[in-house]
């Protein structure tokens, strides 16, 4: 279990601690009797309200349905009158009674829009949209793990992953029925264990049809700690309708009373949010039906989101309440009724994903760079870096096309491994925006096929746990590129990975070490489908080293694609050319000693097309 961090981390409040303590006991003592009352929504610790506006004072702070005082009124609703005042360790304290009521926070209000929190995402994030089969929606609101077998689970609501017909096995989709009635299609895991109850309102999910991202979507943080909220903190969430709002804690130790559907009434222990006037909500609300499960995280004095976990959002207002708050579980009780840490288990064998390494043979080769026009293209990550590192393999995106300007890659054919692709989804990259990236929308339904930049069997080399890192980060959508599938797949007897094969077929490759470059071309007339201009023409560089001699050879390779509407495909053609014409067609420069390695064919060659690689001569 993560170490419990106090509030947010700063020095605990002095003055009023020990009346706070005793008040908590009180609370947890006592507070539920004070439920039996069918009026009492809720009660809490909280600072006393004085003609509506709050004051330093401590209190017991009641929530009715209907706030009265007449013997009649009070008779009709079957109540009592409620202390003035209550005795704690030989103290009296004031009591404070506000008209407010609670319901579990159901998506209730169809919307015509379908915004990014609500669609299917892979890999999923917290923030998002997530729910049982026979559930609207609710929220992802982080990422745990179990504290035994260290399994990754989606974490929300008893209410959204399990609810009164659910059983533990039961399908979890993502997003939720109500924003995508395909459940065939959005299943993503599992129900694995839950809890409805003082402890909370709380659920984990397997993640088994997806891969995932634990930084919370809006917020840019991973919760990596749990924290014990106080009045007065200051607290942020990511939720799937109301998306980021801001609030202040301004009651704690709050038991509250909610009547859940085929369940009845439940006492659930938690603390009480309200709206942070500083950081007003856009339509006031700061929280909504469908954000149940959001993560409150705490914040840090300049306002934005810290790393440490406040609660699990699990309810807000009633209908008809002009009174704006939420409620929220406490994580250490849903973490130990759970058996969840947010600890990741430490890898066995780390990989970094150091990317290609331009020392990989005896000469270095650096990579390329493209020119002055194209520059402003390159697309930026998060961190403002223009060069994305995977496992093997680095490349740079362009802007305008959402595909890369070039990919670079190292091959070493002395230590292969043959690896599955099996349950290896193609997934955006979390490190670029994702509408920098074209994903499955363009391949949908159609012939088109996601073809590797970076040929994956290249990449699956070194340790065992290199190849599986390798071959995972294959599958990002920045190393794909629409390709036929008669120019991509091995088993059409593709031409796109052949070239590879007949170096190591023809040539005695020093240490069997291959360096390879590749790329699209792209041009102005691509023909256009789906709204994303499909590049026909591909360009490809191997580097090696014979003999101790560093030696190039550079590739176009051409698809047609004139029929693209029907999707029709003639023979493809593959030309061998000098690298400087694949510099002027790509739009960069290769390294001088690259260059300098180009075993050029002659000009009037480079017009005959060749049938198969096989046709190239050595």
């Amino acid at each position: 279990m993560p170490a419990k961090n106090r509030g947010n981390g700063r020095t605990p409040r002095s003055g009023k601690d020990d009346l706070a303590v005793a008040l908590r006991k009180f609370i947890r003592t006592k507070g539920a009797d004070y439920l039996d009352d069918p009026n009492v929504s809720s009660v809490g610790v909280g600072y006393k309200h004085v003609d509506g506006k709050p004051t330093d004072e401590l209190a017991v702070q009641f929530t009715v349905n209907e706030k009265v005082s007449e013997p009649e009124a009070l008779e009709a609703l079957g109540t009592s009158p409620l202390p003035e005042s209550i005795i704690v360790n030989g103290v009296e304290v004031p009591t404070d009674v506000i008209e407010r009521s609670y319901e579990p926070a159901f998506h209730r209000v169809p919307e015509a829009a379908t915004p990014p929190r609500k669609t299917r995402l892979d890999p999923i994030v917290p923030g998002v949209s997530v729910g049982h089969t026979s559930v609207s929606a609710g929220t992802i609101g982080c990422i745990v793990y179990d504290v035994d077998n260290h399994t990754p689970y989606m974490l929300s609501n008893w209410h959204v992953l399990h609810n009164a017909t659910g059983r533990v096995g039961d399908t979890i989709v993502q997003p939720g029925p109500h924003d995508d009635n395909r459940i065939n299609d959005n299943r993503v895991g599992r129900l694995a264990r839950s809890h409805l109850g003082p402890a909370g309102d709380c659920a984990v999910a397997t993640i088994e049809d997806r891969q995932f991202d634990p930084e919370i979507c809006g917020l840019g943080v991973v919760p990596d700690a749990i924290g014990e909220p106080e009045l007065g903190d200051k607290v942020i969430k990511s939720g799937r309708t109301t998306g980021i709002t801001h609030g202040l804690v301004r009651r704690v130790d709050v038991i509250a009373k909610l009547t859940y559907r085929g369940v009845g009434t439940k006492s659930i222990g938690g603390f009480e949010i309200g709206p942070d006037p500083k950081h007003p909500a856009a339509d006031g609300e700061i929280s909504s039906g469908g954000d149940s499960g959001a993560a409150w995280m705490f914040r840090s004095g300049t306002g934005a989101s810290t790393t440490v976990l406040a609660g699990l959002h699990f309810a807000g207002e009633a209908n008809g309440s002009s009174d704006e708050h939420a409620l929220a579980c406490l994580p250490q009780s849903v973490f130990e009724k759970l058996g969840v840490t947010l600890t990741p288990p430490a890898s066995e064998e780390a990989v970094a994903a150091v990317g290609y390494d331009p020392n990989f043979l005896s000469t270095p080769v650096p990579l390329p760079e493209v020119t002055a026009e194209v520059k402003p293209d390159i697309a930026k990550a998060n961190d403002g870096s223009e060069v994305l590192h995977y496992t093997h393999f680095s490349l740079a995106m362009r802007k305008s096309r959402r595909f890369a300007a070039w990919v670079a890659w190292n091959i070493d054919g002395g230590s292969m491994k043959k690896l599955s692709r099996k349950n290896i989804d193609f997934v955006k990259d979390p490190r670029l925006a994702t509408d920098a990236q074209v994903g499955n929308e363009l391949y949908r339904a159609n012939r088109l096929d996601r073809g590797h930049l970076a040929r994956r069997a290249d990449l699956l080399w070194g340790s065992t746990s290199e190849a599986k890192k390798a071959n995972t980060d294959s599958f990002f959508y920045t190393n794909i590129t629409p390709q036929m599938d008669d120019f991509n797949q091995s088993a059409r007897d593709g031409v796109w990975g052949k070239l590879e094969d007949a170096v190591f077929a023809d040539v005695d490759v020093d240490d069997l070490k291959v360096s390879a470059f590749g790329g699209p071309v792209f041009a102005d007339d691509d023909r256009e489908f789906r709204r994303v201009k499909i590049p026909r023409e591909f360009w490809k560089v191997l580097v090696f080293v014979e003999n101790g001699e560093l030696k190039a050879r550079g590739f176009l390779l051409s698809q047609n694609l004139d029929q693209l509407e029907v999707l029709d495909l003639d023979e493809f053609r593959v030309f061998q050319v000098p690298l400087t014409e694949i510099e002027q067609r790509a739009l960069l420069r290769f390294p001088q000693a690259l260059r300098d390695a180009d075993l050029q064919v002659a000009a009037e060659a480079i017009t005959e097309p060749l049938d198969s690689v096989a046709a190239i001569h050595w």
